[in-house]
Formats: structure tokens, sequence, C-alpha cells
């Protein structure tokens, strides 16, 4: 033990832990587990299973990271949680590992899980995206880099979170969300761009200040026209070859084959 471990912290002789991780009171780290340099795990955290936790985390108090998924296809196989850098997982976060030999539940760097989320088996969480509290994601959802998700809801199994996307609090949200959308609602709906987000990660800036109006110019064509959903993403998709405007397009001719789009407020023509 050294100075930065606490003497009441169980941690198993095989552990993996940098020097420079700090360990507190009644934590319990397992015999997989590997900690990188600057990560600091709060009391009563339990870390546990296949977990490979990267560098400069913050994990506070009775968080418990690495259990076994809530999967009745679960059959004891070898699987893990990998985190990368970073983040700050706030008080009684659980996030399980994935259902499958060799599979993981990715989470990846600079970002904020607030208190009490549940991330599910095989769920893969990108960069900076916020969670808020008591948010609770199923297992195989993914959330693309720089959403933010409201506290107090529940996003289905293998539902899929588009970057930049934005969900209202108290969301039921069983549909894929598309990209740069802001998302409210029992049941969700598409209410708007999500302006604010765009605006704090400079996404208006983009292009000589263009962005604003190819954005705004996308959004009739997708939730304000008549247009089948097929000739709106062919007119978004000429807008520009911004990498966002395409990347939007891709996700939302992807989601057909998953769970299918939040709507609008007004839905797409008939086929």
């Amino acid at each position: 033990m050294t100075d930065l471990i606490h003497p009441t912290a169980v941690i198993h002789p095989q552990a993996t832990l940098h020097q420079t991780v700090q360990i507190g009171a009644y934590a319990v780290i397992g015999k997989q587990v590997k900690l990188g340099p600057g990560t600091q795990v709060g009391h009563h955290a339990v870390i546990e299973g296949w977990t490979e936790i990267g560098a400069d985390n913050h994990i506070f108090p009775g968080v418990v990271i690495g259990m076994e998924p809530q999967d009745r296809n679960f059959r004891g196989e070898q699987s893990g949680v990998k985190i990368c850098d970073r983040n700050q997982i706030r008080e009684y976060v659980t996030i399980h590992r994935a259902s499958g030999d060799q599979q993981f539940t990715t989470i990846g760097s600079d970002n904020l899980l607030m208190a009490n989320v549940h991330i599910g088996h095989n769920c893969h969480i990108a960069d900076r995206v916020v969670i808020a509290n008591s948010v609770a994601l199923s297992g195989h959802v993914q959330v693309e880099s720089q959403a933010n998700i409201s506290g107090v809801l529940g996003i289905h199994q293998f539902v899929h979170v588009g970057q930049l996307a934005m969900i209202g609090g108290m969301s039921r949200i069983t549909r894929d969300v598309p990209p740069l959308m802001l998302v409210e609602g029992n049941p969700a709906h598409v209410r708007a761009l999500n302006q604010v987000g765009l605006q704090r990660h400079g996404v208006y800036d983009l292009l000589q200040g263009e962005m604003r109006g190819l954005l705004k110019q996308a959004f009739r064509y997708l939730y304000r026209s008549n247009l089948q959903l097929e000739v709106a993403l062919d007119q978004v998709e000429s807008l520009s070859e911004h990498p966002l405007i395409q990347h939007l397009c891709q996700f939302m001719r992807a989601a057909q084959t998953r769970r299918g789009l939040t709507p609008g407020r007004q839905r797409w023509a008939s086929v």
C-alpha cells in the first residue's frame, strides 16, 4: 500500500494499478482490473471483471463498474468494460460489462456521467458526452460524440443517439435520435435543431458562418416539408459535402434498418 491507497481498500494482488492511482476507503478492485495513471477511485466504489480504465478518470464514491450484465443470455463468458481518459463518473453510477465472449462495454474520453446513471451491457459511449442524473441506458445503446442527455429518462435497447443531439428530461426514447436535433417528450419527437449545443460547440462558425443557414434548410427539408424521407435526404445531402451534413444523412438512412427514427412534429409523406 502507498500513501495514495487507503489502508481499508481491498485490492486483488493481481490487479494492475499505475503508481499514481488513488484509491479511497473501502473500495474494492478486482483481479483483472487495470487502472491508468492519475485515476482516482472514491470510497466504497467497486470495480470488477475485465475492466480497463485509462488516465485521469475521476470515479466518485459508490460507483460500480464491471459487474455481470443484466442479460438472461449471459453464460459467464469473458467480457469486460473499457473506459478511456478524463471521464467524470459521479456517485452511484453503474456500468455493466458486456454480454458475449470478448465483447466490451466502452466509454470514450472527456465524458460526464452524473449521479445514478446506469450504462447497460454492450453500450458504446463516444467522447464529450454529458448524461445527466438518473438516466438508464439499456443494452447495446450507442451514443455518439458531444450528445447531451438530460435527466430522469430511459433509452430502449439498441437505440442510437446521434452526434450533437440533445434529449430533453423525462423523455421516453425508443427510436434512434438523429444527430444535431433536439428531441423531447413521451412519446418523443424531434422538436428543433439543437441550437444551444451547436452554438456551444462552434458548429455555427464553420464554413465562414454558413453552417447555421445550411442546417436550418436541412431541418426544413426533413421536418417541415411534405417530401418523402428519401427525397428529403437527397435534398439535404446536396446542400453541402461537410462531414456533419453527410453524417446526418447516413445516420438517418441507417436508422431505418435499426429501430427506426424518432419522428418529427410533421411526419414524412407516405411512400
